[in-house]
């Protein structure tokens, strides 16, 4: 885990030092484009969609692993518990990449640059958009079918333009969250697949031996 863990750290930092070294000017002036030239209805619904984004993750695996408790549902509890763990390691991720990067917001850099609300954390890289990205992709590899897969990312790509049509995150931000979010997802998902068949294994050979 520890393995997976720096791949993913390493990952990330790579993209801002890149991002900042080649495109550094592209990605100020896509969020200008982006924050200042937004209608009051769309930054209403911005701000709508960025303040779901911590109740829906979080209420995910609650509501899943309720309704396997009532259920008796061995294999919803599972999903409930992967999908927590998935957002579990998100949030770790995300909460070192910040410490370690230190980026200052846009608005903080860029007086041009006007947000909804004056964020507390680092910039980079963006949390709303990687716990969004880590709850849809989590949903998505343990239901992968279209009414899953589509809604899923279409809120999670809207977390992610919310952020930057509020004025809170560079684009580069963003797509390091949605990164971290779809990987620490990912990860999660295989050490889950890991952990859970070496365990049905243990039991296949202990009833084999009971036998």
């Amino acid at each position: 885990m520890r393995k997976f863990t720096t791949i993913i750290l390493l990952c990330s930092t790579f993209s801002l030092f890149t991002t900042q070294v080649s495109a550094q000017n592209a990605d100020i002036d896509l969020l200008r484009s982006i924050n200042g030239s937004s209608s009051s209805g769309l930054r209403h619904y911005s701000a709508f969609i960025s303040n779901t984004t911590t109740a829906v993750a979080l209420s995910t695996p609650v509501v899943m692993g309720v309704v396997a408790l009532i259920e008796k549902d061995d294999n919803l509890l599972k999903n409930a518990i992967y999908v927590g763990a998935a957002i579990g390691v998100d949030g770790v991720m995300t909460y070192s990449l910040k410490k370690v990067v230190n980026r200052d917001r846009p608005y903080v850099t860029y007086p041009d640059i006007h947000p909804a609300a004056y964020e507390t954390s680092n910039s980079f890289p963006s949390g709303h958009t990687s716990l969004a990205f880590a709850t849809a992709t989590a949903m998505s590899l343990k239901y992968p079918k279209w009414y899953v897969i589509a809604p899923s990312y279409f809120w999670a790509c809207s977390v992610g333009y919310s952020r930057l049509n509020l004025g809170v995150h560079y684009p580069s931000d963003v797509l390091a969250g949605a990164l971290l979010g779809a990987g620490s997802a990912f990860v999660t998902y295989k050490v889950n697949e890991w952990f859970w068949k070496k365990h049905e294994n243990k039991k296949l050979i202990g009833l084999q031996a009971y036998l």
